[in-house]
């Protein structure tokens, strides 16, 4: 199943375990068994400290595996079989459960084999979601380093019965002790957050005793990264405070307009980025949300954790998020059929009939991607035309199970309390009424800035955006701000980064003249 440069890999990788490992695998007469078997039976060829069992069992989900150490107490396991975005998952967890470090601080090491209770995580995954693995893998971790926390990634694409029965829509979608947990991308941070009792007051008393910044960077996307870079590389005291490092971009699948690189994925640029910022002397805080920004002879920005962080000057980079359509059923019914992320979303709807809303380039490619997978796309612009390039509806056009509708004004989304089962449009020619028949709707009508924690601070535009000037400075001394979050026009990677650097060249003129 492997191929002859992914066993060299492999053989390479193997030779790091300390422990042996023991793989049990739970199958049946399916193809689907067998496949996950020529999988394990490859991998346990690579190594001799690696064994593999096969056990057929009614009570456990088939097919699947567990990972443990010859009696050892790690409850680790994959239900279906994790190739795509979920091989990198299986390789980590083969290492770690092996005796390989985690490449995680000793203080998180430390403070996930110091949580107290039962863990019993579930996590719904399709192996063409990018979003997905950081979650697995993080949770895998806990896994492998608490006996209390176990943790099962499943894939839904095979196991559809019990995603069906859980009202499953997106992914990935995390339940601890059979409850709902969370849902999209969650940091190994973010979830000790959650479980952790105590440790959100912890930080915010670490936060607030730090000395004063020479430049505090709220945000960490790519204009928050080149920010932070350029004022390290002067020498001053920088820091990074961010809900989630690497921003929007870690839910880019597809870049292939980054210049000087063919293409790559958001999730590999964003961990490039934090490589480059972490090479500095940058403190980088990462899981923080700010919450005001107080100007003064010392700038404050106050987090939403109760922390109070302190700088000269101050660089916003908070970026965008993206746009709602605000009608009804729209909150309803996110994740039972609302969606904002195609690629992750989107085999959940293998067969089925769903909607696209916006005919911009985001629009179009998710209609594209989504047509050679679901029954049936219906895209929806409200202008006289689709707005996307030229060769992108070109190739819309071509798709046989594509309906494309103009001039479309989306009023509602309809459901049954439970799932989305349809939408209903105004045709602004005719002024007539539509309802369409679905079982999901995608949202691609752009993005909105993350500015509602400075109305009243900064001059906004009529958008919300941060008014800037030429060298990224607000209207307030000493705060600049760039990339999505400001007036800038070209919402782009590329933009976002030079927009940064110009900032933080800004930020450091004025620390020298003031």
């Amino acid at each position: 199943m492997l191929d002859t440069n992914i066993k060299a890999q492999l053989t390479a990788h193997f030779d790091k375990l300390n422990n042996d490992i023991e793989i049990v695998a739970y199958v049946d007469d399916s193809a689907k068994s067998r496949e996950m078997l020529d999988l394990l039976e490859d991998i346990a060829g690579l190594s001799g400290r690696i064994s593999l069992e096969q056990r057929r069992d009614a009570d456990e989900r088939t097919p699947s595996f567990s990972l443990n150490r010859p009696g050892g107490h790690i409850d680790l396991r994959f239900a279906g079989i994790p190739m795509g975005h979920e091989f990198t998952s299986l390789v980590l967890a083969l290492l770690q459960v092996g005796g390989h470090p985690p490449k995680v601080s000793e203080e998180v090491i430390e403070q996930i084999r110091n949580l107290e209770g039962t863990f019993r995580f579930e996590t719904f995954i399709s192996l063409s979601c990018h979003n997905c693995p950081e979650v697995v893998q993080a949770l895998n971790l806990l896994a492998v380093l608490n006996p209390n926390v176990s943790h099962v990634m499943i894939d839904g694409g095979v196991f559809q019965r019990e995603v069906e029965a859980r009202n499953i829509m997106a992914v990935p979608a995390i339940f601890l002790n059979g409850e709902h947990f969370g849902q999209g991308r969650m940091e190994l941070a973010q979830i000790l957050a959650r479980i952790d009792t105590g440790a959100a007051s912890r930080d915010a008393e670490k936060l607030s005793a730090k000395d004063p910044y020479d430049v505090l960077i709220v945000g960490g996307g790519p204009a928050g990264a080149a920010a932070a870079i350029y004022t390290a590389r002067k020498g001053v005291r920088t820091g990074i405070v961010a809900e989630r490092f690497g921003g929007q971009v870690m839910d880019t699948l597809g870049i292939e307009n980054f210049i000087s690189v063919k293409e790559t994925e958001g999730p590999k640029l964003v961990a490039a980025l934090e490589e480059h910022v972490k090479s500095y002397d940058i403190d980088v805080m990462n899981v923080q949300r700010a919450a005001a920004l107080i100007p003064g002879e010392l700038m404050e920005i106050r987090l939403t954790s109760g922390a109070v962080l302190k700088s000269k000057t101050v660089i916003v980079a908070t970026g965008a998020r993206w746009r709602e359509l605000n009608v009804p059923g729209e909150k309803e019914y996110r994740g039972k059929g609302v969606a904002y992320c195609p690629h992750c979303d989107g085999p959940l709807f293998k067969g089925k009939r769903v909607a696209v809303v916006g005919g911009g380039n985001s629009g179009v490619e998710a209609a594209i991607d989504l047509a050679g997978i679901v029954g049936h796309v219906t895209l929806l612009e409200f202008a006289d035309k689709l707005r996307a390039d030229a060769v992108l509806q070109k190739k819309l056009a071509s798709l046989p199970n594509v309906t494309i509708l103009t001039n479309a004004q989306t009023m509602d989304i309809t459901g049954d309390g439970q799932r989305v089962n349809g939408m209903e449009y105004i045709d602004r020619t005719s002024g007539v009424r539509h309802r369409l028949e679905l079982e999901g709707v995608f949202i691609q009508i752009g993005l909105v800035p993350n500015t509602d924690w400075l109305k009243g601070t900064v001059e906004l535009s009529k958008y919300g955006e941060i008014e800037v000037d030429a060298r990224g400075q607000t209207s307030i001394p000493g705060v600049f701000a760039a990339g999505d979050v400001t007036t800038v026009p070209y919402k782009q990677i590329i933009t976002a980064m030079g927009d940064g650097a110009k900032a933080a060249l800004g930020t450091f003129d004025h620390l020298i003249r003031h």
